[in-house]
């Protein structure tokens, strides 16, 4: 496969991922009048498995929305800025690779 073509997959990858990632974040804050953090949902087990699943998902677009507001807050953020986006376009490709592979198996399996 050539190199631009496998660009082109990690590019829609983390497309994938960060939308995901956006529509799950800006769900939790409609149902709840919160933005999405880390942080436990609740004490049980449930609760804790839900909160993995959830910081799992919607990770990139909690680091990302809190990059931003530091870099609005603090002049020279651009390297923590940087650094966010590297951390949080890396976690999308891996979500946006396991969901495109979990909707391609579910494709192949009706």
């Amino acid at each position: 496969m050539p190199l631009s073509v496998q660009f082109m997959l990690l590019g829609f990858c983390i497309a994938t991922g960060f939308v995901s990632a956006g529509l799950a974040g800006s769900l939790y804050q409609l149902v709840t009048s919160e933005p999405a953090r880390f942080r436990l949902l609740g004490p049980s087990v449930p609760a804790v498995f839900l909160t993995f699943l959830f910081c799992a998902v919607s990770g990139p677009f909690i680091i990302m929305r809190n990059a931003i507001a530091m870099a609005r807050k603090e002049a020279d953020m651009l390297v923590w800025l940087l650094g966010s986006a590297l951390i949080a376009g890396m976690w999308s490709a891996c979500s946006g690779l396991l969901l495109l592979d979990f909707v391609l198996a579910a494709r192949a399996g009706l």
